[in-house]
């Protein structure tokens, strides 16, 4: 075949796909998202048609012409660029690849001819603007002409001599311990290199989740376990050369287990009779409680019901996946100094460093951790499931090894969002003063505890602290079942929580017959208010800023500009909304070393700790260090991700790239801006006026030019580091409104109108932070609609894309976003976080609209056509 114009010899090997021969042929452009047809990522032109190469064989292509998108020459990859039309950037090859293909025709209609491509990140907003040729006004991201080529490199796409590859036999059953297992078969089989068990695995207990402090989360995870404990759960490593050979080998692993009895209901998991999934950390699998009250509830309920009003429900949220396009992988190798050096999907690569060093007893000097560009996280990748697998791989080897999950692996290994039972009573005065407010709230861990304390935790607070209340109560406990682990996701439980919170106040509002925008107003957090959830806190938690008012006003004024439609008998019509608030940085601790050195030549590098997965901190980091020393953003050279570069980054979660590295960005170019100025005032005079301006690449004073390269030559090359331990902390604001159309006899929603509010404070890059909130918006969707994985017995039912719904573009409407005029004392130049919190409010909001079009409260997640239906049948 010929691929990019060049004749590509040899033979696929039998049943070999197109995709993964043209990765052989370093053709990494070419992306791996699910390997079923699903998504699109592998696209590639095949004599000029659009085909997935994940499904293609490849002896189907002999002698036929092949184009990539590092091959492709088209105005659609400039046209992404203008309108800034990706995130993560993961499927823009593919997304490209598609594009370039289109007749007009098929242009005219993107929701059925971009199908076959799927986009997690975006919200599809900005595609569709480059279809259009729309062009933002914002700052580019650095990578952009890389990303739509598809020469930026992600985990896996870099060529390694002797590569070996890793295949991971899992746990058939929920709960059972190995009592014998054999792999003589498998070690025999050809290119087999080795078979990691659990009596390979390291002694040490640690979580794969990854904190500042390890000791936040509970420690009862080995690389290999005796004892399994939900299904998939991984029971040996195959090594070898290749990864069918280990796949192959796999199979021929004989284990034995002895069968131990399960539990998959979290209410039923702290009964005296539950099995205990690990008794050297609880012996009631209670992974984490909390208890908490201000003022007395019940009396403020019960004079509620006498003067006032009164709501109790219960709610609850499904099992859901993030779906990152590129799946959890990691490539680990020993270098020339005898270091251990792993190449990672992470989002955390200075904490799994730390981690690594833990468990294999290694100092950290010895052991390196970095990353490519990241195919989206949405805080799975604030985990460490391929690296240590890997780096045991690696030291029994003494080879390289790569582990990549399979799109299968993601939905039965990898951690989903907490499952929750939420139950809420809130009650208000007959003026709509809110009195009351208690949660109720069961969290199911999975088999592991990983996330589950922090995310428990954080579910209760905000969720509760944004409103103002006398009378407050939180009961809420983290338990371990023998179903798939949960771990960290966008909004880091604040979805959950606020889906029965903001529920049940609508519900409050109603009783009173009192507009929800207004009862918000009068019940929401203000400054000079205290922060109170189950308890009055004393930290460093604060208004910088605060939009809140102006965020409700403009969600509303947008969500009413034009009038209701008329609609057929069957279809009914109803509008919601819904608030949240959220702390901009994590508590706890939050750490980012940064350094800004101007070079000989005059050119400016950053080297900063954080990675790039689609949250555009690369570009904001550049935009931050061009402001400060007076140079174009195309100047401004980002290193990152890298524990080699910086002294310590916690890691790219919470929303905090922009707010802790960010800041420490900005502190460092200031540092180096005031040596710059120095090293001018000694080229010029010692008695030039204080008004030395950084101004186009030099130093302008007194009438005088000086090019930073001349600084550079004088004074030879400056750096300077700064800091930021992410404290104090400020609160950021999200309003989110709906109207819908609801048929009732199919129980299908259609979203009329959607208007998302945000209290961004500055908002640096415009175009990124608009589509940060659009693919907020879009995966809160995914959640609150469609988006579920069935459990029986401890065993996902999903294992690909095409049964699980994430929102395809047809399926996500504009949203209209508003940001509100604030200035944050905290931030850099005076910015916000912006990436997780917009999920927050969407599922209430969406839910109270539904709640105003038929009269039904919906109480479970997602609120499909059939709950929907079901529920409007009930009340007929």
């Amino acid at each position: 075949m010929t691929v990019n114009g060049s004749v590509v010899p040899g033979e696929p090997k039998p049943g070999q796909c197109l995709r993964s021969f043209l990765r052989e042929q370093h053709c990494f452009d070419v992306k791996k998202g699910c390997d079923a047809g699903d998504c699109g990522a592998c696209t590639v032109l095949v004599d000029g048609d659009p085909v997935h190469s994940c499904i293609t064989p490849a002896y189907r292509v002999a002698g036929k012409d092949v184009v990539t998108a590092s091959g492709l020459d088209h105005p659609i990859q400039q046209q992404f660029v203008d309108a800034m039309a990706f995130q993560c950037g993961y499927c823009t090859p593919g997304m490209v690849v598609t594009g370039s293909a289109l007749t007009d025709q098929q242009r005219d209609d993107l929701p059925s001819a971009l199908k076959g491509n799927l986009c997690r990140c975006t919200g599809y907003r900005s595609i569709g603007d480059a279809f259009a040729g729309e062009k933002a006004e914002s700052a580019r991201p650095p990578a952009a002409d890389r990303v739509v080529r598809g020469t930026e490199p992600y985990t896996l796409d870099t060529q390694v001599e002797g590569l070996l590859h890793v295949a991971v036999l899992g746990s058939p059953h929920p709960h059972a311990r190995i009592t014998r297992i054999d792999t003589s078969r498998a070690q025999m089989m050809p290119g087999v290199v080795t078979v990691l068990t659990h009596t390979d695995s390291p002694a040490t207990k640690y979580s794969s989740a990854r904190h500042h402090f390890y000791t936040d989360d509970p420690e009862d995870t080995t690389v290999f376990d005796r004892v399994v404990r939900h299904v998939g759960q991984r029971v040996a490593a195959v090594v070898a050369e290749s990864s069918i050979q280990a796949q192959r080998a796999c199979a021929a692993i004989d284990v034995e287990y002895e069968l131990l009895p399960a539990v998959f209901d979290a209410e039923r998991a702290t009964a005296a009779d539950a099995p205990v999934l690990h008794p050297d950390v609880s012996q009631l699998n209670i992974v984490a409680e909390l208890q908490g009250e201000t003022g007395d509830v019940a009396a403020a309920v019960a004079r509620a019901e006498n003067d006032g009003a009164v709501v109790s429900g219960v709610w609850r949220t499904a099992r859901v996946q993030h779906v990152h396009m590129e799946t959890h992988a990691s490539i680990g190798w020993i270098d020339t100094n005898d270091r251990l050096v792993i190449r990672t999907s992470s989002q955390v690569p200075f904490l799994t460093r730390d981690e690594l060093a833990r468990i294999f007893g290694r100092p950290k000097e010895s052991i390196r951790v970095f990353t490519a560009r990241v195919g989206g996280g949405f805080g799975a990748k604030q985990e460490m499931f391929t690296e240590d697998v890997v780096a045991l791989a690696v030291l029994k080897t003494r080879r390289p090894v790569q582990y990549e999950y399979t799109r299968s692996e993601e939905f039965h290994r990898a951690a989903c969002r907490h499952p929750m039972r939420i139950k809420v009573t809130a009650a208000a005065d007959e003026i709509g003063t809110l009195t009351a407010l208690s949660v109720d709230v069961l969290s199911d861990a999975g088999a592991y505890g990983n996330h589950s304390p922090g995310v428990m935790f954080h579910g209760c607070s905000e969720s509760v602290a944004q409103y103002r209340c006398e009378n407050k109560r939180v009961d809420a406990r983290a338990v371990y079942t023998n179903n798939p682990p949960s771990g960290a996701f966008r909004g880091y439980g604040l979805g959950q929580l606020m889906f029965g919170i903001e529920s049940a106040l609508d519900d409050l509002a109603r009783k009173l017959g009192i507009d929800p925008f207004e009862f918000r107003r009068r019940n929401v957090v203000r400054p000079g208010d205290a922060f109170v959830d189950a308890a009055l806190h004393e930290d460093d938690l604060t208004f910088g800023s605060y939009g809140f008012d102006q965020c409700l006003d403009l969600a509303e004024a947008a969500l009413h500009r034009e009038p209701m439609a008329d609609v057929p008998p069957h279809v009914r019509v109803g509008e919601g909304m819904a608030a949240s608030m959220i702390a901009t940085i994590p508590p706890r601790g939050h750490i980012a070393h940064a350094t800004v050195a101007l070079s000989e030549t005059g050119g400016v590098t950053v080297r900063v700790g954080t990675a790039e997965f689609g949250n555009g901190t690369t570009t904001v980091h550049a935009q931050l260090a061009a402001h400060v020393l007076g140079v174009a953003i195309d100047d401004v050279r980002i290193l990152q991700s890298d524990t080699d570069l910086v002294e310590h980054d916690t890691g790219a979660f919470g929303s905090a790239g922009i707010v802790v590295a960010g800041k420490a960005v900005y502190q460092a170019a200031s540092n180096l801006a005031a040596r710059i100025r120095d090293a001018a005032r000694e080229l010029t005079s010692p008695n030039t006026p204080e008004d030395f301006r950084l101004e186009g690449g030099a130093v302008v004073c007194g009438g005088r030019e000086v090019q930073f390269s001349e600084i550079a030559a004088h004074a030879g090359p400056l750096e300077a580091s700064a800091q930021h331990d992410g404290t104090p902390r400020s609160v950021a604001f999200n309003v989110h409104a709906f109207r819908v159309a609801v048929d009732t006899r199919t129980g299908v929603v259609e979203i009329l109108k959607s208007v998302h509010s945000a209290d961004a404070g500055t908002v640096l890059n415009q175009e990124q932070c608009r589509a940060q909130i659009e693919g907020g918006v879009a995966q809160a969707l995914g959640s609150a609609l469609w988006e579920e994985i069935p459990v029986q017995d401890g065993e996902p039912q999903v294992s690909t894309l095409r049964n699980y719904h994430i929102p395809q573009y047809a399926d996500v409407p504009e949203t209209e976003v508003y940001f509100a005029d604030t200035h944050d004392d905290l931030g850099p130049l005076g910015a916000k976080s912006m990436s997780e919190s917009p999920y927050n409010p969407v599922a209430p909001a969406l839910a109270n609209a539904i709640r105003d079009a038929v009269g039904v409260r919906m109480r479970e997640l997602p609120m499909n056509a059939v709950r929907v239906w079901r529920a409007v049948q009930s009340c007929e």
